[in-house]
């Protein structure tokens, strides 16, 4: 075991629980803007893997960075891409619940997810052995839940003006319908109010 494997426990941990670390996991920190590219265009996958690897290595050589094998770069995009199917399904389900739960639910979820998010990081800070990029991680992941927040404010509004359209539609037909049958004025009026929820 090397010296740095020794002095960095965090290291240990995340090789004992996934293995050897693969060639683009073990980039350095001067790739990380080259990382962010790359899964940009497989995430948009509007070019083909192979132009898309040419491309990426031209960049690390550009940085000193020695090239990426075609395996090591596919094994890599295939699990990218299961990640972003399963987080695309999970954002699916979490809208469909939101919905579901009426114009408020997004927000109430919205809530006790940042906050659990804010006391797991507390958590960790408390433990006093997180690097600086991990530190910057956890504070990223606190700005996504206040973003976070803010969708379910627009998404809340979104809902309700739906919901407004949709009764001032059905007053309209009930309306018509009970002009059509006679209906008084004032007993149109009292329909209206109920299909509104203000009487």
């Amino acid at each position: 075991m090397s010296s740095e494997e020794t002095s960095d426990p965090n290291a240990r941990r995340r090789r004992a629980g996934r293995g050897r670390l693969s060639s683009m996991e073990m980039l350095p920190e001067e790739a990380d803007a080259d990382l962010v590219w790359v899964n940009e265009e497989l995430r948009e996958s509007k070019r083909p893997q192979v132009a898309i690897l040419a491309e990426f290595n031209a960049r690390l050589a550009d940085r000193g960075i020695g090239a990426i094998s075609k395996g090591a770069f596919s094994r890599y995009s295939v699990r990218r891409a299961r990640e972003w199917r399963e987080y695309d399904e999970r954002l699916r389900l979490s809208k469909a619940l939101c919905e579901s739960m009426g114009p408020d639910g997004a927000d109430r979820m919205t809530v006790a997810l940042s906050e659990r998010i804010k006391m797991a990081a507390d958590g960790l800070l408390a433990q006093g052995n997180l690097s600086a990029k991990e530190i910057s991680a956890l504070a990223n992941a606190n700005r996504a839940a206040v973003t976070a927040q803010r969708h379910a404010a627009d998404l809340r509004r979104s809902l309700e003006d739906e919901h407004k359209q949709k009764v001032a539609e059905a007053a309209k037909d009930v309306s018509r319908i009970g002009k059509a049958h006679g209906v008084s004025e004032e007993a149109m009026q009292k329909i209206t109010q109920r299909l509104a929820g203000i009487a």
